[in-house]
């Protein structure tokens, strides 16, 4: 360090390497001096302030007459790559806040008083490097897979709206699962699965034993297609929110059957409908009477009753302690709910029907289930937010890869 300045804008700092002879990076010839080059180099910032450091390069000029070099400058990536624009600390220190702060590349900018382009066009190419490694794929046991809409905008020019998203759900040696953002593809489809699956190779697939989804058929034939030996697992909260969305269908048809009208305030049933979507358990004394009360307005309203007491057995199956009688509650579902008289538990007994292996397998695979990818979704959409929206996919695929753990990034050498 040969200066440091502090004016209103920030802090000037000034750096130069040590003299040393230097040989032709062709030849090996020791080459003479040719002066000096100062270059700007955006830093992170420091005592709150923007940093902007003028390394003051040393320039070489090779002696030898046949050598074809001529005149080159010194370069060292631990304080930048060559023709970078910030230093490798401060691409450093962008990656890391917006891997661990959830910060946007434009308040980034604004804190090194830089343009947002010079930013993300700084550390983009270290986040495609490691995007290309495929080593980030080994070791994958259990893998998710779920949807999401990463624009609501209809044009062409962002290509499809939905997304399929691979999550890695392998448990670590406690048994936790720490969800990692494989990949981002676009559409939804599973043909799009298969063919992510193929790229990856046989190696990858034959290590995944549990793999879990949503109920789509699509992801489950590319399973089955791919992923032969893997158990697929259906998510246990879209199962319970399918039960839960059936016991609202059916409290929606009496409504009409016995008032003729939409849930309106007073209405008992429109009364208790936030009190159906409870788990039995957790009601209080006063939610009890409630529903009772409302039971008991009309001999029809039985019918919600008993749609209720179905949706609650199939959440007594996954909340219960042993998974041997969970699996037990499960089997029963299957086997009773297709002849049920109500309509939509009867159609929920058939859906779970066809899922049934998927269903079960919750049971056996040590209560695998898609959370982990859910949660990745959560984070996506908050990252997509703070960013106002995206227009370029590849952007979003680093952005959502970068945060959501898919990207090891080495640190600087130094």
């Amino acid at each position: 360090m040969v200066g440091v300045e502090r004016d209103p804008g920030g802090a000037q700092v000034r750096v130069e390497s040590a003299p040393a002879m230097m040989g032709c990076p062709s030849c090996g010839v020791i080459a003479a001096s040719h002066g000096r080059r100062t270059v700007r180099l955006v830093d992170i910032p420091c005592f709150g302030a923007p940093t902007v450091v003028w390394w003051r390069k040393r320039t070489w000029e090779c002696v030898e007459p046949s050598c074809p070099v001529g005149v080159f400058t010194e370069q060292d990536e631990r304080v930048a790559k060559p023709r970078a624009m910030l230093t490798t600390r401060a691409c450093r220190w962008v990656v890391e806040q917006v891997r661990r702060e959830h910060a946007s590349i434009a308040g980034l900018a604004r804190q090194l008083a830089t343009t947002w382009r010079t930013v993300w066009t700084s550390i983009a190419p270290i986040l495609a490097r490691a995007a290309a490694d495929e080593a980030r794929f080994a070791g994958v046991t259990t893998l998710g897979v779920d949807e999401h809409l990463w624009h609501h905008v209809d044009t062409r020019k962002r290509g499809p709206k939905e997304l399929t998203g691979m999550v890695d759900l392998t448990r670590d040696k406690d048994g936790r699962v720490h969800a990692r953002l494989l990949d981002l593809v676009p559409g939804r489809s599973g043909t799009v699965y298969k063919t992510w699956l193929d790229q990856r190779g046989k190696t990858f697939k034959a290590n995944v034993e549990v793999a879990t989804l949503d109920p789509f058929r699509g992801y489950k034939n590319a399973i089955d297609d791919k992923l032969a030996d893997a158990t697929a697992v259906l998510d246990a909260f879209h199962v319970v929110a399918l039960a839960g969305h059936a016991v609202d269908e059916v409290r929606r048809r009496m409504q009409q059957e016995t008032l003729g009208h939409r849930g309106r305030s007073g209405d008992p049933l429109y009364g208790i409908r936030n009190v159906l979507r409870c788990a039995a358990e957790r009601l209080t004394d006063k939610q009890q009477a409630r529903l009772a009360a409302a039971i008991a307005a009309d001999e029809r309203h039985d019918a919600v009753h008993v749609a209720w007491q179905c949706a609650q057995k199939v959440r007594a199956a996954y909340a219960h302690p042993d998974t041997s009688k969970g699996r037990e509650l499960a089997e029963q579902v299957v086997d009773g709910f297709p002849s049920c008289p109500i309509p939509e538990i009867a159609r929920l007994g058939r859906t779970l029907k066809q899922w049934k292996d998927a269903f079960l397998a919750y049971f056996d695979t040590g209560r695998a289930s898609n959370g982990g990818t859910e949660s990745i979704n959560g984070l996506i959409e908050l990252h997509r937010r703070i960013a106002r929206g995206f227009r370029n996919r590849e952007n979003y695929r680093l952005r959502m890869l970068l945060i959501g753990g898919g990207l090891t990034v080495p640190p600087p050498q130094v």
